[in-house]
């Protein structure tokens, strides 16, 4: 076996060791994140809107808010105040659905802090969730920075199992939904960043997490030796999404984005 083969393979085993790890952690977070939290009160009458956009996290299929105890901290660290998790019900059986239900819970999320804009971080299903949210709902007007993390953007052939339910459907190459989004977007003003990695074993084929759309203001970012499920929890990738959520700058479309990601 050949050096480069074997470095391949024992970071494949690596990769593999921590999602198992994570997928472990997160069961046992699950049952927490089943709850939608309480929405953070208004600010006091004459205080205006508190400083920095408030920051929505939003999970994938079959998830909860769960999913990002970690990111969350790091963000709240690192000067994010307002960050909240939207949770969509695991009944949802149309993606069009959820992102109406989202584009509600963003205009009183907007009316309750303040702000005229939010940002949003959407993990798997979550990211695509936002994505028809902003392209096809007019949700650009409200969301300033879009991240996705491990986004079907092209569709995955991952589980076919899984294939029997709606949504799932809707996330397999060539849905109606997808073609949707592909369709012309051109006054789309939100600035997009997505997250792909060279070991999501949910993304089949990886590339398809990455967004290539003539229309979209887009930042594809590569992340080596780590899967699925590490996306929102590795620190490295934490980092990037901090550093694409607190950047002002228009960006054109292509790989320069916050950097690559090496987190092997």
């Amino acid at each position: 076996m050949g050096l480069t083969r074997l470095t391949k393979v024992t970071t494949s085993l690596k990769a593999n060791a921590l999602e198992l790890a994570i997928l472990t952690g997160h069961l046992l977070l699950y049952p927490s994140g089943i709850v939608s939290e309480r929405p953070v009160a208004a600010p006091a009458s004459g205080t205006g809107p508190g400083p920095g956009r408030p920051v929505v996290l939003l999970h994938g299929f079959v998830d909860n808010r769960s999913v990002f105890v970690l990111l969350r901290r790091s963000l709240a660290r690192h000067g994010r105040h307002h960050i909240e998790s939207f949770n969509y019900s695991p009944l949802t059986c149309d993606l069009r659905t959820a992102a109406d239900l989202l584009g509600r819970y963003v205009e009183e999320l907007c009316v309750r802090t303040g702000h005229p804009q939010v940002d949003i971080v959407g993990h798997s299903l979550g990211g695509l969730i936002a994505r028809y949210y902003v392209q096809r709902r007019g949700g650009d007007a409200r969301v300033r920075t879009l991240v996705m993390l491990g986004t079907p953007h092209a569709g995955t052939t991952a589980v076919p199992w899984a294939g029997a339910h709606p949504l799932v459907r809707q996330m397999r190459p060539g849905s109606e939904v997808l073609r949707e989004l592909a369709e012309p977007a051109p006054r789309c003003r939100t600035r997009c960043v997505s997250f792909w990695s060279d070991l999501d074993q949910v993304m089949v084929p990886v590339e398809t997490a990455r967004l290539d759309h003539p229309d979209l203001l887009v930042h594809n970012v590569r992340v080596s030796g780590i899967g699925h499920l590490a996306l929102p929890v590795h620190p490295t990738v934490a980092a990037g999404i901090r550093q694409a959520l607190d950047s002002e700058e228009p960006d054109a479309a292509g790989d320069a984005g916050p950097g690559a990601a090496s987190v092997a």
